[in-house]
Protein backbone atom coordinates (compact mmCIF):
# COMPACT_ATOMS: atom_id res chain seq x y z
CA UNK A 1 0.00 0.00 0.00
CA UNK A 2 1.99 2.66 -1.09
CA UNK A 3 2.59 5.02 -4.32
CA UNK A 4 0.10 8.28 -5.32
CA UNK A 5 -0.25 8.82 -8.73
CA UNK A 6 2.18 11.68 -9.03
CA UNK A 7 4.71 9.21 -7.24
CA UNK A 8 4.14 6.80 -9.84
CA UNK A 9 4.38 8.75 -12.51
CA UNK A 10 7.75 8.94 -11.35
CA UNK A 11 8.82 5.64 -10.41
CA UNK A 12 7.02 4.65 -14.42
CA UNK A 13 9.74 7.49 -16.00
CA UNK A 14 12.39 5.94 -14.08
CA UNK A 15 11.63 2.45 -14.71
CA UNK A 16 11.14 2.86 -18.67
CA UNK A 17 14.30 4.58 -18.49
CA UNK A 18 16.52 2.34 -16.65
CA UNK A 19 15.13 -1.10 -18.11
CA UNK A 20 14.43 -0.20 -21.56
CA UNK A 21 17.23 -2.94 -23.07
CA UNK A 22 16.36 -5.54 -21.18
CA UNK A 23 14.44 -8.53 -23.03
CA UNK A 24 15.52 -11.54 -21.53
CA UNK A 25 13.16 -11.55 -18.70
CA UNK A 26 9.77 -10.51 -17.21
CA UNK A 27 8.87 -7.22 -15.58
CA UNK A 28 5.77 -7.12 -13.25
CA UNK A 29 4.47 -4.19 -11.18
CA UNK A 30 1.93 -4.52 -9.11
CA UNK A 31 0.40 -1.37 -7.44
CA UNK A 32 -2.59 -0.97 -5.63
CA UNK A 33 -6.06 -0.75 -7.55
CA UNK A 34 -6.37 2.91 -7.51
CA UNK A 35 -2.51 2.92 -9.72
CA UNK A 36 -3.64 0.14 -12.22
CA UNK A 37 -5.31 1.63 -15.40
CA UNK A 38 -2.79 4.64 -15.35
CA UNK A 39 0.39 2.21 -14.84
CA UNK A 40 -1.11 0.20 -17.73
CA UNK A 41 -1.33 2.58 -20.23
CA UNK A 42 1.64 4.76 -19.22
CA UNK A 43 3.53 1.30 -19.31
CA UNK A 44 1.92 -0.13 -22.69
CA UNK A 45 4.59 0.15 -25.29
CA UNK A 46 7.42 -0.73 -22.81
CA UNK A 47 8.95 -4.56 -21.74
CA UNK A 48 7.18 -3.75 -17.82
CA UNK A 49 3.59 -5.45 -17.45
CA UNK A 50 1.09 -4.80 -14.51
CA UNK A 51 -0.48 -6.86 -12.01
CA UNK A 52 -2.87 -6.24 -9.44
CA UNK A 53 -2.57 -7.01 -5.37
CA UNK A 54 -4.95 -9.43 -5.28
CA UNK A 55 -8.77 -9.89 -6.79
CA UNK A 56 -12.07 -11.41 -5.70
CA UNK A 57 -14.06 -14.61 -7.32
CA UNK A 58 -16.95 -13.60 -9.05
CA UNK A 59 -17.03 -11.09 -11.41
CA UNK A 60 -19.63 -8.67 -9.67
CA UNK A 61 -22.50 -8.44 -7.38
CA UNK A 62 -23.37 -6.73 -4.09
CA UNK A 63 -19.57 -7.04 -2.43
CA UNK A 64 -18.91 -3.78 -1.82
CA UNK A 65 -14.62 -2.80 -1.70
CA UNK A 66 -13.90 -6.03 -4.08
CA UNK A 67 -12.64 -5.76 -7.30
CA UNK A 68 -13.19 -8.79 -9.58
CA UNK A 69 -10.68 -10.53 -12.50
CA UNK A 70 -13.01 -8.96 -15.19
CA UNK A 71 -11.94 -5.48 -13.92
CA UNK A 72 -8.55 -6.04 -13.65
CA UNK A 73 -8.35 -7.11 -17.03
CA UNK A 74 -10.48 -4.27 -18.39
CA UNK A 75 -7.61 -2.26 -16.27
CA UNK A 76 -4.81 -4.08 -18.50
CA UNK A 77 -3.50 -6.40 -16.30
CA UNK A 78 -1.92 -9.04 -16.96
CA UNK A 79 -0.84 -10.78 -13.44
CA UNK A 80 -2.45 -10.78 -10.26
CA UNK A 81 -1.25 -11.99 -6.91
CA UNK A 82 -3.39 -14.01 -5.13
CA UNK A 83 -2.67 -15.43 -1.26
CA UNK A 84 -0.45 -13.10 -0.69
CA UNK A 85 0.90 -13.90 3.45
CA UNK A 86 -0.29 -10.40 4.17
CA UNK A 87 -3.34 -11.08 3.01
CA UNK A 88 -3.64 -14.35 4.93
CA UNK A 89 -2.35 -12.71 7.87
CA UNK A 90 -4.14 -9.48 8.06
CA UNK A 91 -7.52 -10.03 5.72
CA UNK A 92 -8.74 -13.85 6.47
CA UNK A 93 -7.51 -15.35 3.23
CA UNK A 94 -7.50 -19.33 2.99
CA UNK A 95 -6.53 -21.57 0.78
CA UNK A 96 -10.29 -21.75 -0.06
CA UNK A 97 -10.73 -18.45 -1.27
CA UNK A 98 -6.84 -18.71 -2.91
CA UNK A 99 -8.39 -21.53 -4.81
CA UNK A 100 -11.79 -19.70 -5.99
CA UNK A 101 -9.84 -16.74 -6.99
CA UNK A 102 -7.11 -18.38 -9.12
CA UNK A 103 -9.85 -20.32 -11.00
CA UNK A 104 -11.90 -16.76 -11.47
CA UNK A 105 -8.21 -15.33 -12.77
CA UNK A 106 -7.09 -17.67 -15.04
CA UNK A 107 -11.22 -17.72 -16.63
CA UNK A 108 -10.19 -14.25 -17.64
CA UNK A 109 -6.92 -15.00 -19.14
CA UNK A 110 -4.91 -13.68 -16.13
CA UNK A 111 -1.91 -15.41 -14.61
CA UNK A 112 -2.23 -16.12 -11.25
CA UNK A 113 1.05 -15.36 -9.12
CA UNK A 114 -0.15 -17.69 -5.79
CA UNK A 115 2.02 -17.30 -2.72
CA UNK A 116 2.50 -19.89 -0.76
CA UNK A 117 5.08 -19.90 3.00
CA UNK A 118 5.36 -20.36 6.37
CA UNK A 119 5.75 -18.69 9.65
CA UNK A 120 8.56 -18.13 12.06
CA UNK A 121 6.78 -20.65 14.80
CA UNK A 122 5.76 -23.10 11.34
CA UNK A 123 9.46 -23.49 10.62
CA UNK A 124 10.90 -23.06 13.98
CA UNK A 125 7.98 -26.11 14.93
CA UNK A 126 9.08 -28.22 11.83
CA UNK A 127 6.38 -28.15 9.84
CA UNK A 128 7.49 -25.79 6.62
CA UNK A 129 7.07 -28.48 4.33
CA UNK A 130 3.22 -29.37 5.91
CA UNK A 131 2.42 -26.04 5.54
CA UNK A 132 3.76 -25.67 1.59
CA UNK A 133 1.68 -29.13 1.01
CA UNK A 134 -1.57 -27.56 1.85
CA UNK A 135 -1.11 -24.33 0.62
CA UNK A 136 -0.22 -26.12 -2.69
CA UNK A 137 -2.10 -28.47 -2.55
CA UNK A 138 -5.00 -26.75 -1.80
CA UNK A 139 -4.42 -23.83 -3.85
CA UNK A 140 -4.33 -25.69 -6.79
CA UNK A 141 -7.25 -27.78 -5.85
CA UNK A 142 -9.36 -29.31 -9.12
CA UNK A 143 -7.16 -27.10 -11.80
CA UNK A 144 -6.66 -28.83 -14.80
CA UNK A 145 -3.02 -29.24 -16.04
CA UNK A 146 -3.46 -26.96 -19.18
CA UNK A 147 -4.41 -24.31 -16.78
CA UNK A 148 -2.01 -25.16 -13.83
CA UNK A 149 0.72 -24.52 -16.95
CA UNK A 150 -0.21 -20.81 -16.64
CA UNK A 151 0.32 -20.32 -13.60
CA UNK A 152 3.32 -18.73 -11.22
CA UNK A 153 4.08 -19.52 -7.78
CA UNK A 154 5.83 -17.45 -5.29
CA UNK A 155 7.33 -19.02 -2.03
CA UNK A 156 7.22 -16.83 1.04
CA UNK A 157 9.10 -17.30 3.83
CA UNK A 158 7.32 -15.14 6.38
CA UNK A 159 9.61 -15.31 8.94
CA UNK A 160 12.40 -13.61 6.67
CA UNK A 161 10.14 -10.82 5.76
CA UNK A 162 10.61 -7.92 7.53
CA UNK A 163 12.29 -9.93 10.88
CA UNK A 164 15.79 -8.81 10.62
CA UNK A 165 15.89 -12.58 10.18
CA UNK A 166 17.17 -13.78 6.18
CA UNK A 167 16.67 -17.00 4.39
CA UNK A 168 20.10 -18.65 2.56
CA UNK A 169 20.01 -19.42 -0.53
CA UNK A 170 20.35 -23.04 0.32
CA UNK A 171 17.18 -22.78 2.69
CA UNK A 172 15.27 -20.95 -0.11
CA UNK A 173 16.21 -23.55 -3.07
CA UNK A 174 15.24 -26.82 -0.49
CA UNK A 175 11.76 -24.81 -0.29
CA UNK A 176 11.69 -24.23 -3.58
CA UNK A 177 12.74 -28.19 -4.96
CA UNK A 178 9.97 -29.16 -2.19
CA UNK A 179 7.25 -27.65 -4.21
CA UNK A 180 8.81 -28.79 -7.72
CA UNK A 181 8.78 -32.35 -6.41
CA UNK A 182 5.32 -31.95 -5.26
CA UNK A 183 4.50 -30.07 -8.61
CA UNK A 184 5.35 -33.32 -10.45
CA UNK A 185 3.41 -35.41 -7.79
CA UNK A 186 0.50 -33.57 -8.88
CA UNK A 187 0.66 -33.00 -12.38
CA UNK A 188 3.66 -34.30 -14.20
CA UNK A 189 7.63 -33.27 -14.86
CA UNK A 190 6.74 -31.59 -17.93
CA UNK A 191 4.22 -28.94 -15.59
CA UNK A 192 6.61 -28.90 -12.92
CA UNK A 193 9.33 -27.47 -14.91
CA UNK A 194 7.04 -25.36 -16.81
CA UNK A 195 6.14 -23.54 -13.98
CA UNK A 196 8.07 -20.48 -12.82
CA UNK A 197 8.74 -20.37 -8.75
CA UNK A 198 9.59 -17.09 -7.43
CA UNK A 199 11.80 -16.24 -4.14
CA UNK A 200 9.92 -13.82 -2.05
CA UNK A 201 11.87 -13.22 1.36
CA UNK A 202 13.59 -9.90 1.42
CA UNK A 203 15.11 -9.96 -1.64
CA UNK A 204 17.82 -7.13 -2.23
CA UNK A 205 20.38 -6.35 -4.67
CA UNK A 206 22.97 -7.68 -2.71
CA UNK A 207 21.36 -11.55 -2.35
CA UNK A 208 19.79 -11.45 -5.86
CA UNK A 209 22.88 -13.23 -7.67
CA UNK A 210 22.92 -15.99 -4.94
CA UNK A 211 19.56 -16.23 -5.04
CA UNK A 212 18.35 -16.33 -8.41
CA UNK A 213 21.45 -18.72 -8.84
CA UNK A 214 19.65 -22.02 -7.46
CA UNK A 215 18.59 -24.02 -9.88
CA UNK A 216 15.20 -24.41 -8.56
CA UNK A 217 14.71 -20.08 -8.26
CA UNK A 218 13.03 -19.07 -11.60
CA UNK A 219 12.71 -15.33 -10.22
CA UNK A 220 11.41 -12.90 -7.28
CA UNK A 221 8.57 -11.67 -5.53
CA UNK A 222 10.19 -8.08 -4.48
CA UNK A 223 8.48 -6.09 -1.74
CA UNK A 224 10.30 -2.87 -0.03
CA UNK A 225 12.95 -2.86 -3.06
CA UNK A 226 10.63 -2.46 -5.22
CA UNK A 227 9.53 1.18 -3.78
CA UNK A 228 12.55 2.82 -5.06
CA UNK A 229 14.02 2.86 -8.22
CA UNK A 230 17.76 2.18 -7.35
CA UNK A 231 17.35 -1.11 -5.66
CA UNK A 232 14.63 -2.07 -8.04
CA UNK A 233 16.56 -1.77 -11.10
CA UNK A 234 19.53 -3.50 -9.63
CA UNK A 235 17.61 -6.39 -8.47
CA UNK A 236 16.18 -6.69 -12.15
CA UNK A 237 19.68 -6.53 -14.23
CA UNK A 238 21.07 -8.51 -11.34
CA UNK A 239 18.19 -11.28 -12.34
CA UNK A 240 18.71 -10.65 -16.52
CA UNK A 241 22.99 -11.90 -16.03
CA UNK A 242 22.22 -14.78 -14.46
CA UNK A 243 22.65 -17.81 -16.51
CA UNK A 244 20.55 -21.12 -16.51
Amino acid sequence: MYKTLKESQELVVALRRDLYDIENIDIVVCPPFTLLAYLADALETSNILVGAQDCFWLDEGAFTGEVSPKMLKDAGCKFVIIGHSERRQFFCETNESVNKKIKAALAHGLTPIMCVGETLSERENGLTFKVLDGHVQNGLKDIAVEDAERIIIAYEPVWAIGTGKTATPQQAQEAHKYIRDLLIRLYNKGVANSIRILYGGSVKPENTLDLMSQPDVDGALVGGASLKIESFSEIVKKASGVKK
